[in-house]
């Protein structure tokens, strides 16, 4: 762990967080590009499935969705925490705990979810105009789900970029 901090200055939260982003258990999860890709898939899924579930319990008022919404709870947490692993927690240790190159991969990862980000937004914003003038919609019963429907993705734009882009680890050999 070399930091622009020393060793000594960081606390012991910094440092039983690096313990917990860099431990190889789950290393089978995201070992190649190809299960990177496929976890990043799966956790995309999964978070449309658990904001769909969401949307339609409070919109809705149907209960069956909670049942699911819980079903992908555990599934989403476990894929959260491979993307974490394989990106070995880029976006979740402070500042001081990565290195100059982290620091620069994650600036490089935030720019381009930031772009990726705005370009959704200009997407729905289009279609959301679409349906208005062409459909027959009341645009004030899509404002909420759709807002909810932007927001996650926009929160979790950087944990999908981060674990789409990172590279395979040398050998240990």
């Amino acid at each position: 762990m070399t930091t622009g901090l020393g060793k000594s200055e960081l606390t012991k939260y910094d440092r039983r967080m690096y313990a917990v982003m860099n431990r190889r258990e789950g290393r089978p999860l995201y070992a190649t590009a190809a299960r990177r890709r496929a976890l990043v898939c799966a956790h995309i899924t999964l978070t449309a499935i658990g904001v769909s579930c969401w949307t339609a319990m409070v919109f809705a008022e149907w209960m069956w969705p909670v049942f699911v919404l819980l079903g992908t709870l555990l599934p989403w947490c476990i894929a959260t925490g491979g993307i974490n692993g394989a990106t070995r927690g880029l976006l979740e240790l402070r500042g001081r705990a990565l290195d100059e190159r982290q620091l620069r991969e994650r600036d490089r990862v935030l720019a381009r979810a930031h772009r990726l980000t705005s370009l959704l937004l200009l997407a729905v914003a289009v279609g959301v105009g679409f349906l208005g003038w062409l459909g027959d919609v009341r645009l004030e019963a899509l404002v909420t789900p759709v807002l909810i429907g932007v927001l996650v993705p926009h929160w979790l734009m950087p944990l999908w970029v981060a674990g789409l882009t990172v590279r395979d680890e040398p050998d240990e050999d």
